[in-house]
């Protein structure tokens, strides 16, 4: 991925190969010890294991021959003790391997989580939230498959397999020789169907985020499907994404299925053949008994191994789809990120916000500007409010003000400091935002309040939601403010979810404060209540207020009226009503209760 506005979705080359699993492989060097018990564990389970043909050898050969009870005992003994020896290998491989994959599926998570969350907004406009959430779901969990058995399972058969083959040149070379020669033609439909089978791995997760997309966009909306009665339509288009997954799957496995079964018969038809021969040279003399029944016992270990490599090769494959899925996310570079030297913003004179010549369009919106040579100076401690018709520009302001997005010309300062020379973070440290949709994470009151001040007091907290009229309603919840708000604040309804975002503000004490509809969702009791706390909040902190209702607009030093992403009046109340211009019209359309003066 050479860029973070490329589509997650987007077909990758690096699918095409395995060596997409670099990144896992290199998360798991994190743990280089867990890595050597793993590996140690899983030579000694196979050593065991290619040792059990052995012991039947000794078992035939020479305790058979000997036909005292004493010596069959020894050689079998030996298996026994064999046995224990991979059964404890065996379980200590288990054990690492899962660690491992439990351990580097969480690493991943917390490293694409983070990276996630340097990105600017524009990055979840061009790419779907609910298909990376499918990404931190399902990839993870093929990932943890793959580290913590498809990896395991693969070596060890390797180790085996090829273990086997030079143990059974010991045994018979002849034979090892005809078994070698039928490699080739066992390995060609192994690469040739597993290159189909790479691609259709790939296609098959998308078709999953797909359906993780659309469940978790229906769920978030399910008071609107049922009002508009659409259930019928959402679960038929539910299920076409679920067919479509289906479908991608199918072709999947028959090519798995028709490339273990080509291999297998393959694999087993040329031991089978070589046997035959095998056969032929016990009754010649030419080999024993027991070199024969080890020889078939290894053999068949051998063939297991590599039919086995079949199958991990397609979770490979799938493991390799995933993580460069998940590589996307961890790789995707910030569009806004603090430059090598940040410059410090000056404090302790208040906090002053200029717009000078700034044009800017939103990236999924390229051909309209959202402002067009924008030049607005809001002194420090000066209370400005910004209204006009919707799409003028107005909650734009409060997005270049926090630096979501930077303009495409011109430049938005604080404190005379551009703030493409700062560090996003220190910008908005300095701001306090009530967004117009409160947003309620599915955590205790107390968290959702302390999101503005994390070292908050209960006391602090309790003295904020108290001017912002908050207090009763959380007292009354049954834990307060350990009362667990919901999903999204199920628990609460729209104006209280409101005063919560007013109460964190208040927590936030920053010298700028930005209000975007702040008392829309409340009624008029609350709304004079919460005024009273906003304009005490209001004083002496630089504020921007986007807003329609008029108690807010009268409280501001300024009024800018915006169209087009320009000014088209500025000035107070009373003057811009007076002028009878689109102030006025506006006045006169939405708030119906204005005095003429």
């Amino acid at each position: 991925m050479t860029d973070s506005r490329t589509a997650p979705t987007a077909e990758n080359p690096n699918d095409r190969r395995l060596g997409s699993l670099k990144m896992i492989w290199a998360t798991a060097l994190h743990y280089p010890w867990r890595i050597v018990a793993a590996a140690i564990a899983l030579l000694v389970a196979a050593a065991a294991t290619l040792a059990i043909p052995s012991g039947f050898r000794l078992v035939i050969d020479r305790g058979f021959v000997g036909g005292r009870p004493e010596d069959i005992s020894r050689w079998f003994e030996y298996l026994l003790m064999i046995v224990a020896i991979m059964a404890v290998a065996t379980a200590s491989r288990f054990y690492f391997v899962s660690w491992l994959g439990e351990r580097v599926v969480a690493d991943i998570r917390n490293a694409v989580q983070r990276n996630l969350l340097r990105q600017a907004p524009r990055y979840f406009e061009e790419n779907r939230p609910s298909e990376i959430a499918s990404r931190m779901t399902a990839d993870t969990a093929i990932i943890e498959q793959v580290v913590g058995s498809t990896v395991s399972v693969a070596l060890r058969n390797t180790v085996m397999g090829f273990g086997g083959i030079i143990y059974l040149f010991t045994i018979a070379p002849k034979l090892t020789g005809l078994l070698l020669l039928g490699l080739p033609i066992i390995l060609l439909p192994l690469v040739t169907i597993g290159r189909r089978v790479r691609s259709l791995s790939r296609s098959s997760q998308d078709r999953l985020a797909d359906i993780g997309s659309i469940t978790a966009e229906v769920l978030g909306a399910m008071k609107i499907v049922q009002a508009f009665g659409q259930e019928a339509r959402e679960q038929q288009r539910f299920a076409s994404a679920v067919e479509q997954g289906f479908a991608t799957a199918k072709r999947r496995i028959i090519l798995r299925a028709c490339m273990t079964g080509v291999v297998i018969s393959l694999v087993f038809g040329s031991i089978v053949l070589v046997m035959w021969q095998g056969a032929l040279d016990v009754a010649a003399g030419r080999l024993s008994g027991g070199s024969i029944a080890a020889f078939v016992l290894t053999g068949g270990l051998v063939a297991g191994a590599f039919g086995a490599l079949t199958e991990t090769w397609g979770d490979l494959l799938r493991g390799a789809g995933a993580a460069s899925r998940l590589n996307e996310l961890m790789v995707a570079r910030p569009d806004l990120a603090a430059p090598p030297n940040p410059q410090q913003i000056p404090g302790g004179a208040g906090a002053r916000l200029s717009f000078e010549d700034v044009t800017f369009r939103y990236p999924t919106r390229p051909d309209t500007a959202a402002l067009e040579h924008f030049n607005l100076t809001i002194e420090a401690g000066e209370t400005v409010a910004v209204v006009g018709p919707s799409g003028a520009g107005k909650s734009t302001l409060i997005q270049l003000a926090q630096r979501f997005y930077d303009p495409d010309a011109g430049a938005v300062r604080l404190n005379g400091v551009s703030l493409k020379d700062a560090d996003p973070a220190d910008v908005r440290s300095a701001m306090a935002m009530v967004p117009q949709e409160s947003v309620i994470f599915a955590a205790s009151a107390r968290d959702n309040l302390r999101y503005g001040n994390w070292n908050a007091t209960d006391e602090q907290i309790w003295a904020a939601a108290r001017a912002a009229n908050a207090e009763t309603f959380l007292r009354a919840l049954p834990e307060g403010l350990d009362s667990y708000m919901g999903e999204g604040g199920t628990r609460l309804s729209g104006g209280q979810k409101q005063r919560v975002a007013i109460a964190r503000a208040l927590l936030r004490d920053a010298p700028i404060l930005l209000l975007d509809e702040a008392t829309s969702a409340l009624d008029a009791e609350s709304e004079r209540l919460v005024q009273d706390a906003l304009e005490v909040l209001m004083k002496g902190r630089t504020t921007i207020v986007i807003a329609h209702r008029l108690a807010t607009v009268r409280a501001a030093d300024r009024i800018i009226v915006m169209d087009n992403g320009r000014i088209a009046e500025q000035g107070t109340h009373s003057t811009l009503y007076a002028k009878g211009g689109l102030y006025a019209r506006l006045a006169r359309l939405q708030f119906q209760d204005a005095p003429a003066g």
